[in-house]
């Protein structure tokens, strides 16, 4: 008797959002996370086949809820979900939002074509950004930063195109560890590729650790960051070291101006460091033994070994994502910190500059 083929399964595996989020990181490093998590939200709409306007919101809530959880430092994600499920909210109460026949179909695209040209004109946020930004910047002048900024690094090199003979402003580079007069000066770690890039543009950078930065202070005109989120009293959440880069430039007179999207206004109100919504392991009074204090300091002093052969397989992007699997951050170069509204001279925003006080009006236009 022949043995008889069994059907093939035509069902589909179930939509990963995380996968999704991750690999629209990997695929294009000038995404932020807010725009990655929205287009994320975008592709899980177009895979799933909800037909309710209530199993659409359910799906939403939990994936962003999936989301978030599945990174450490989920605030810069959070400002694109929520903003998503937001404008959501806002065209289902439209009247006539189902079209003249009810069709829920009729809805759900124009949610997605809507969803697709708010991505596209939150792309161009950095561009009109770097264009307000660089008037900021005057030749002979001297700029210190810190973190990876991506709107950062567009304001810079936008100041540089717009000076007709060349750059002619300096760049001091703050970064986490520098640690000897081998590496000084020296772009490693998270700023290594704004630094390299802005060197390429023939724009003078130095690199310092947090350290110096009283030494540097004086050479200083400005102090410009970048944000993972702005939150509603006008402080931001940035990468760990701008609030004391704040207090410094405040104590010298020097003004520290923020550069980010108005898609990073998020809706929380932190008093001070305690009020973060993520857990950090930053102060840890637990010892470690020997040979972990040996790879730190290894690492710190640019000394660790690297291995090309094959005991090294994972990627340093595979490494990278389990990493920011846990739920709990663990490593300096994840942590972040408070810098509150009183250090902040203003925010550059691709709607405007905005002081400090302003944040809680945008977030109210964005809102309701």
């Amino acid at each position: 008797m022949a043995e008889t083929t069994p059907p093939a399964s035509h069902a589909t595996a179930p939509f990963d959002i995380v996968s999704k989020y991750h690999s629209l990181l990997s695929a294009d490093p000038d995404l932020t996370p807010p725009i990655a998590a929205i287009e994320s939200l975008i592709a899980l709409l177009t895979a799933s086949p909800v037909t309710t306007i209530s199993e659409t919101l359910d799906l939403l809530s939990h994936s962003s809820a999936t989301l978030r959880s599945s990174i450490p430092n989920w605030i810069a994600l959070s400002a694109g979900t929520d903003l998503f499920q937001r404008y959501l909210i806002q065209t289902l109460n439209r009247p006539g939002a189902l079209g003249s026949g009810g069709d829920f179909g009729y809805l759900r695209q124009h949610l997605l074509s809507n969803g697709r040209l708010f991505v596209q004109r939150a792309k161009k946020a950095r561009a009109k950004i770097a264009d307000e930004g660089r008037l900021f910047i005057h030749e002979g002048s001297t700029i210190l930063t810190n973190g990876g900024s991506r709107v950062v690094s567009a304001l810079l090199l936008r100041a540089a195109e717009s000076q007709p003979s060349g750059p002619r402003f300096r760049v001091i580079y703050v970064l986490p560890f520098v640690s000897s007069s081998k590496t000084l000066g020296k772009a490693e770690g998270e700023g290594h590729p704004t630094i390299t890039l802005l060197r390429s543009h023939s724009i003078p950078v130095a690199c310092i650790p947090y350290a110096a930065l009283a030494t540097a202070l004086p050479l200083i005109d400005l102090v410009l960051v970048g944000a993972e989120g702005v939150v509603e009293n006008g402080g931001i959440i940035s990468r760990l070291g701008t609030h004391q880069i704040g207090l410094l430039a405040r104590s010298a007179g020097k003004p520290m101006y923020v550069a980010a999207e108005s898609y990073k206004f998020v809706r929380l109100y932190p008093l001070g460091m305690g009020d973060l919504p993520v857990r950090q392991n930053i102060i840890n009074f637990e010892p470690v033994d020997e040979e972990e204090e040996e790879e730190v300091w290894a690492v710190i002093d640019g000394k660790e070994e690297k291995n090309d052969g094959a005991e090294n397989d994972e990627s340093d992007a595979d490494a990278m994502g389990k990493r920011r699997q846990g739920k709990e951050i663990t490593s300096l170069e994840d942590a972040v910190d408070f810098t509150p509204p009183n250090l902040i001279s203003a925010l550059i925003t691709e709607n405007g500059v905005l002081t400090p006080s302003a944040v809680s009006e945008e977030l109210i236009k964005l809102w309701f």
